[in-house]
């Protein structure tokens, strides 16, 4: 059976779409159809019924669908352990940031690493969903985890830095909306997310405050915020740098997460990787005042990799 094969049944299976499965494996909506259909001609079976809808396992499909997804890890498996003893500085580096405002201090902080390295390939995305490192849809991520928990055992991490949220309104519409001031009329601009939104208002500085809107992300919730239509809580590695935002006279600083730096055990001895996250996490490192809402940083020094299982002072390759 050709792996090629499997890859777009898999594809197809978890989206119901061929252009959506084309598009997560880079290809044509054409060619997963035709990699299908050559796939049920060799194996004279049935494995999706069409709808106009998209497409449904039948019951052959299912029955083939744990035995994909294990031919799916065992490549991934050998895959890995074969990068992973790479000792070149050269390929492509797939990072994945929770946010653009972190993507872009490594951007900046990353771009004389990338001079000195020319061979090496930087790729960058920003995705708060949780790429799956085994199958390396990503080889380093950037990921909030909230306080008081660990991320998965089977990757290496390094807890960088914590993530403090603080109440900001815009220097523009304070007059009418600083919950300090009189004959204002203030509000919280609010996430999509309300549960999350009305917990942080109760330990805001102004838990009386109502909410409005929904927003689905930093970057709108920040143009919300120059744009006047409320008062808004975000990280300070956020808000500290944007020149239209001023805290508010009860800020509320609040450590509610921490900003790890992950990747598979696997990938832990390859050189570019090795070095990259080494660089990388120098980077957020020597941020850290500005993380913890102290204005612009000082360079720190960095700690050793622990993986999350481990007790603190454990070391990690």
């Amino acid at each position: 059976m050709d792996w090629n094969d499997v890859r777009h049944f898999l594809a197809l299976a978890r989206s119901g779409s061929v252009r959506a499965a084309g598009a997560s494996l880079g290809c044509s909506h054409s060619t997963v159809a035709r990699r299908v259909e050559a796939l049920e001609e060799r194996l004279s079976a049935r494995l999706f019924d069409r709808h106009r809808d998209g497409y449904t396992l039948t019951q052959a499909g299912e029955q083939m669908l744990p035995g994909a997804e294990r031919i799916e890890r065992e490549v991934a498996a050998l895959e890995r352990g074969l990068v992973g003893q790479d000792e070149r500085h050269e390929g492509a580096v797939r990072l994945t940031c929770c946010d653009n405002y972190v993507a872009e201090l490594l951007v900046q902080a990353l771009t004389p690493f990338c001079a000195e390295y020319p061979d090496l390939e930087l790729c960058v995305t920003t995705d708060s969903r949780p790429f799956d490192l085994s199958k390396r849809e990503a080889d380093v991520a950037i990921r909030t985890v909230p306080c008081g928990l660990l991320p998965p055992e089977h990757l290496i991490g390094r807890k960088l830095a914590p993530l403090t949220v603080c109440s900001y309104v815009a220097t523009a519409h304070a007059e009418r909306l600083d919950p300090e001031l009189a004959g204002t009329h203030p509000r919280w601009a609010s996430l999509v997310d309300r549960k999350i939104q009305d917990r942080m208002v109760a330990d805001s500085g102004y838990p009386e405050l109502p909410s409005w809107g929904g927003f689905s992300s930093l970057e709108l919730l920040v143009q919300a915020a120059r744009e006047g239509l409320g008062l808004v809580m975000l990280p300070t590695y956020v808000g500290d740098r944007d020149p239209q935002l001023r805290r508010l006279a009860r800020p509320a600083l609040r450590h509610l997460a921490d900003l790890w730096l992950l990747s598979h055990a696997d990938l832990r001895d390859n050189a570019r990787f090795r070095t990259t996250r080494a660089r990388i996490a120098q980077a957020l490192v020597d941020q850290r005042p500005l993380f913890r809402g102290e204005g612009w940083s000082m360079p720190a020094p960095p700690g050793p990799e622990i993986a999350p299982g481990q007790a603190p002072g454990s070391v990690v390759g």
